[in-house]
């Protein structure tokens, strides 16, 4: 393993390079650089700082912010003194908020801005062990971080030899940070995580990629999440000028101001960036969009395998040059690859992004192993596989189960839930192998393949299996359908509820000279309805004969983390849309409004 422990990346950046720019954010249109030494010494006045204010190893601080590099500060101040932190999504509920609060014991949190803290005060003020709200930003009336910062300077002489002291007994099987993973049921649970599981995930992928003090990354996954904050640490470990974006809305401008030459991100952001694209090449016209569809078209079928023929490889040339270099353009023109995780990719998206010359690149893991278990990656022929989430990587191990399920143990595998030992029980079993709930299969002794959430498979009355997990994506192909779920569970057929992506459904009805009032008159539109058909219809026609959707319906809202559709890693939410969705799920099954299917579909809570 190359660091035991968080903190040690920065110690070996500050011997080793300690003007090497780290971290860079934006204000007022700049960008704010902070070299490795300027970390370090923050990060150490923040640890020194919470020693003054009586905090000990083994307490709880709960951070609910933007990515920053205060974020970062505090983090490693936390690691370096054995205070565990708890990083919180800030777009979970109120309900979620308390509960992390009271199960984690934090006795601070730190929020980022005014709407946050005005949130998040009146929770606080319920919990009595809760003594402390800090925010990054300044704010009237609020205590800022930066006392903390002071109070570190000025007590420095008294507390450096106690600094010193926690700092060096702290060991690699200590806990680093308390995630509570979002969920799509019920409250969340408290993964324990130490710092040898994130080290040993950072040395699982060293080599894995081409990264060094030269590389800029662009970082805007949520620091909260389990594998942008990794993929942070390798980042530093590795000498990586990491940016953070300003927003989601302000990506393409970051990106091309930075000349980013990596980022890491999830399939739903990628989808939302092929979206534009087409909508782009929709808004062309004559020869021009001819060009851009052919090479659409050509992309798409794109192999990896190389077993594409000279033919082509010629005609993806000619592509290359006339549609796709723009892609590289929009990206800053230094775009080397993109790392996709927290969900399944759509094949055919890789393949065009690899067609464009960006290899986009899909890995797995889970918030239990700290997490990635498999990732396809360039570090040498061979270890890429479009399809899979690559080979799994050094220090794991992966196996899968009599009915499907993938097994995995290694040093990356989580301490436990906290203060759930049942739990714990139930997903690691006495040979220490974590049980994930996928369901997968080794191609070519090698690569991992997944194919559904094993909870989420279901079992039409007929008996046959429906994983609607992989039904999902290849609905959500079309450029018309933002989210879909499959159901159907003791039912005699599979159904869908379909999201529309309403920004391009917007478009179309005005192209088409459609007219409405509402997204409520918009889905019942007989053209709309016949549109959506025929993408219901296109995908039926890769599917079995019992996995294809005999009835759909369209909903007139946006299924999004915000409005509780989908977790904070913009998974569905199927309990949640079960219930929501209760009467318009009746109507497709034709049941009476006094009965239900005594399957998966729970219309009153679970």
């Amino acid at each position: 393993m190359i660091f035991e422990r968080t903190f040690d990346i920065l110690h070996h950046q500050t011997q080793t390079n300690p003007q090497n720019i780290m971290l860079c954010s934006k204000s007022n249109g700049h960008w704010k650089k902070i070299s490795a030494q300027q970390y370090h010494d923050n990060a150490e006045q923040f640890a020194l700082g919470l020693l003054s204010m009586g905090f000990k190893p083994g307490d709880k601080i709960a951070t609910i912010s933007n990515n920053r590099p205060e974020w970062n500060f505090v983090d490693m101040g936390m690691s370096m003194v054995g205070v565990i932190h708890v990083p919180v999504y800030p777009t979970i509920s109120e309900e979620e908020f308390e509960h992390i609060f009271r199960h984690s014991g934090a006795k601070m949190v730190i929020v980022s801005d005014v709407a946050l803290y005005d949130k998040i005060k009146p929770i606080t003020e319920k919990i009595e062990a809760l003594s402390h709200l800090l925010t990054f930003n300044e704010i009237e009336g609020a205590k800022n971080w930066s006392i903390v910062l002071e109070k570190g300077t000025e007590q420095k002489d008294e507390f450096e030899t106690l600094y010193k002291e926690t700092k060096d007994k702290i060991a690699s099987e200590d806990i680093a940070s308390i995630i509570y993973t979002s969920g799509t049921t019920g409250l969340p649970k408290g993964v324990m995580l130490t710092h040898g599981n994130f080290m040993n995930n950072v040395a699982g992928v060293w080599d894995s990629f081409e990264l060094n003090p030269e590389t800029r990354a662009l970082s805007f996954l949520p620091l909260c999440h389990v594998f942008e904050r990794m993929v942070n640490y390798l980042f530093q470990a590795k000498g990586v000028a990491v940016y953070y974006a300003e927003n989601l809305g302000t990506l393409a401008v970051d990106m091309a101001a930075i000349k980013a030459n990596v980022f890491v991100t999830v399939p739903r952001v990628i989808e939302r960036i092929y979206d534009k694209i087409v909508s782009k090449g929709e808004d062309l016209s004559g020869i021009k969009k001819v060009i851009f569809f052919w090479a659409m078209r050509l992309g798409e079928r794109y192999s990896k395998a190389n077993n594409n023929n000279i033919f082509y490889h010629w005609k993806l040339r000619i592509a290359r040059k006339l549609v796709f270099s723009k892609w590289q353009q929009t990206f800053g023109g230094e775009l080397k690859y993109v790392i996709s995780g927290g969900a399944a990719l759509q094949q055919r998206l890789s393949r065009l992004f690899f067609a464009a010359n960006i290899p986009l690149m899909e890995g797995y893991g889970l918030t239990e192993t700290a997490p990635v278990i498999a990732v396809n990656h360039l570090s040498e022929p061979g270890n890429i596989m479009i399809g899979t989430v690559g080979p799994v990587i050094k220090g794991v191990e992966v196996k899968i189960d009599q009915d499907g399920e993938i097994l995995t143990k290694g040093p990356c595998v989580m301490k436990g839930y906290y203060n759930a030992p049942d739990l714990t029980a139930e997903v690691i079993d006495e040979q220490g192998w974590f049980h994930t709930g996928d369901i997968g299969q080794l191609i070519e002794d090698k690569f991992l393949k997944i194919t559904d959430r094993k909870k989420e498979m279901f079992k039409t009355s007929s008996g046959k299996y429906i994983a609607p997990q992989a039904i999902e994506n290849l609905l959500k192909e079309s450029i018309f359908i933002e989210q879909a779920m499959v159901v159907g569970e003791s039912e005699k057929f599979a159904s869908a509820l379909i999201s529309p992506n309403f920004d391009h459904l917007h478009m179309w009805a005005h192209d088409h000279k459609i007219h409405y009032r509402d997204n409520k008159e918009l889905i019942k539109n007989p053209v709309i309805l016949k549109n959506f058909q025929k993408e219901v219809s296109k995908a039926n026609k890769q599917l079995g004969q019992h996995e294809q959707i005999k009835r759909f319906r369209v909903v007139r809202e946006p299924w999004t983390s915000a409005n509780g559709c989908l977790s904070a890693t913009l998974k569905l939410k199927r309990r949640v849309l079960y219930n929501q969705y209760a009467d318009l799920l009746r109507k497709i099954y034709a049941y009476e409004a006094d009965q239900e299917n005594k399957g998966s579909i729970s219309f009153d809570g679970e």
